[in-house]
């Protein structure tokens, strides 16, 4: 078991430099820089820039050095620690995420938990109970959740809350719990808040994780040992837990790697409508003002949720599945 964990933490040590190099790239790849951006704020507000004021900001900010040697000293901070300087917002990056990404990882818990705890029935329920009509109703409400986007969702959600309730149900917390101290009503507040945001970015993984179980479950159900069990006569309620459900619950467990980032991602636009305090919001400023500090950590932080998620779940896999640790 620990031969098996060390290989696959020392996978992750190059997978987290390829993704440094694509996150740099990305951020790159568009035409101009911070500056560029930066400039043509000041002009639409009819202030007039020289070339000499903005070679001395793009001086400034190392805007002007090579872009193999701003990525090697962008990632050599990285490894200390330091996120950088957000260019954007006039502040260290690491004091921007620290404000944020609590949030952001409570709703994607949340999110993750409330995709677990509604798939797992629902996949069990319509593979037992095949082209039922329970089963067909949950197939296109399946399908209706990864079709519809999230933040689509939260725009349906505000307007019923509103029209319908006379309830805003933006934000995480009332105007009056913003910045308190946290106590019991603020902790109801958020709770009153945080089902919205929790439903809207855990649809889409809730709809995924009931279809990947009931096909699995599908397949190991028709499979000949299965048929042995029961014509030993072992109860049909015994006979799915102890034996196909054990095997088709290995594809569920290992989808934490990539539901776990896809909800922090995912959650970019609908924060922006539901105007929650993540992290959201702050990287999609970032970008479109080419916040290279900014936009890279939040990508590192999100690839390195990935990682994180993938090691998850092959530990998890192993302690299920002992044959997975000799793979």
């Amino acid at each position: 078991m620990g031969a098996y964990i060390a290989r696959r933490a020392i996978i992750m040590l190059p997978t987290l430099v390829l993704i440094s190099v694509l996150a740099f790239l990305v951020i790159e790849l568009p035409p101009g820089d911070y500056v560029t951006s930066y400039v043509e704020t000041l002009m639409t507000a009819g202030r007039q820039v020289d070339d000499a004021l903005i070679e001395n900001i793009r001086h400034a900010y190392g805007l002007d050095r090579p872009v193999t040697v701003r990525y090697f000293l962008w990632i050599s901070r990285l490894v200390r620690g330091d996120f950088g300087f957000s260019l954007f917002f006039k502040a260290p990056v690491g004091e921007l995420l620290a404000l944020r990404m609590p949030m952001t990882f409570l709703v994607t818990l949340l999110s993750l938990a409330f995709s677990w705890v509604v798939a797992f029935p629902i996949g069990v329920y319509s593979a037992v109970r095949q082209y039922s009509i329970g089963d067909y109703v949950w197939t296109v409400l399946g399908f209706l959740g990864l079709a519809i986007p999230n933040f689509l969702l939260a725009l349906v959600l505000m307007f019923v809350a509103t029209r319908y309730f006379n309830t805003s149900v933006g934000g995480l917390f009332s105007p009056e719990f913003e910045s308190a101290a946290f106590s019991l009503g603020k902790l109801w507040d958020f709770l009153k808040h945080v089902w919205v945001p929790m439903v809207v970015v855990g649809t889409a993984g809730t709809a995924s994780l009931i279809r990947i179980l009931r096909a699995n479950l599908l397949d190991e159900l028709k499979k000949p040992y299965v048929e042995m069990q029961r014509a030993k006569g072992v109860p049909e309620g015994k006979l799915i837990i102890k034996y196909p459900l054990r095997i088709a619950v290995n594809p569920f467990i290992s989808s934490v790697g990539w539901i776990l980032p896809q909800f922090v991602s995912g959650t970019v636009i609908t924060a922006v409508v539901l105007n929650l305090p993540t992290a959201g919001p702050l990287f999609l400023q970032a970008v479109r003002a080419q916040d290279m500090p900014l936009a890279g950590a939040f990508i590192m932080l999100t690839g390195f949720m990935t990682i994180i998620g993938m090691l998850a779940s092959d530990i998890v896999l192993a302690i299920v599945d002992p044959r997975i640790r000799y793979t």
